[in-house]
């Protein structure tokens, strides 16, 4: 069942037991909630979860990634949607410290999940990696427009700069949880720019 098919009740319902789900799935991880922790985090019923769900943890584990996505996403723009300026660059990169340093839990919900997921759901783990791939794919518009307007080098390579960047991101966040401290993404996320910089016209 897909939120398009509910009533506008049931639909707010869903996104309830949805926001509530990421939460507990963001400080326990996958493994460590059961539907039964959900059901009483949530408060709802067996058979309303699974009227929500019907492929059950599977299919709510995959909502609770494109919730928390959107999330992400949106605390990055509107610089995310642009990237066209070393102004843009450098207000994306203040936005996602403000997001992740705003956050009761350290490191990245999606990178977190895809990695949990990959041993035992292969499958939901490639949809939910699609997030950081869609993710990935803004910095790259981005460097490919600042290459288009002069900014960048004729001879930059969009696709790997974007990588670098998100790989930059991605470890900071991973060691933001380690340390429990937001200046691993801070420095990795000014390393990351400074690199994107050597690659100016």
């Amino acid at each position: 069942m897909t939120a398009t098919k509910l009533t506008p009740k049931g639909a707010a319902t869903r996104e309830r037991i949805v926001e509530a789900a990421a939460d507990l799935i963001l400080a326990r991880g996958v493994g460590g909630t059961s539907l039964d922790d959900i059901r009483a985090g949530t408060a709802t019923s067996k058979s309303q979860l699974f009227h929500y769900f019907p492929g059950g943890k599977s299919e709510l584990v995959g909502a609770i990634a494109a919730f928390q996505a959107e999330r992400v996403l949106q605390a990055q723009r509107p610089y995310l949607d642009t990237l066209d300026t070393w102004e843009a660059w450098q207000g994306w990169r203040d936005s996602v410290i403000a997001h992740y340093g705003s956050q009761p839990h350290w490191g990245c919900p999606i990178g977190s999940l895809a990695g949990e997921l990959m041993g035992n759901d292969p499958a939901r783990a490639a949809d939910v990696a699609e997030h950081l791939n869609k993710w990935r794919g803004y910095l790259q518009a981005g460097a490919e427009r600042m290459r288009e307007s002069g900014l960048l080098r004729a001879d930059a390579d969009p696709e790997r700069l974007a990588l670098s960047v998100f790989a930059s991101l991605q470890g900071g966040l991973l060691l933001t949880q380690t340390m429990c401290s937001i200046e691993p993404l801070a420095a990795a996320l000014d390393g990351a720019l400074a690199t994107l910089r050597d690659s100016a016209a």
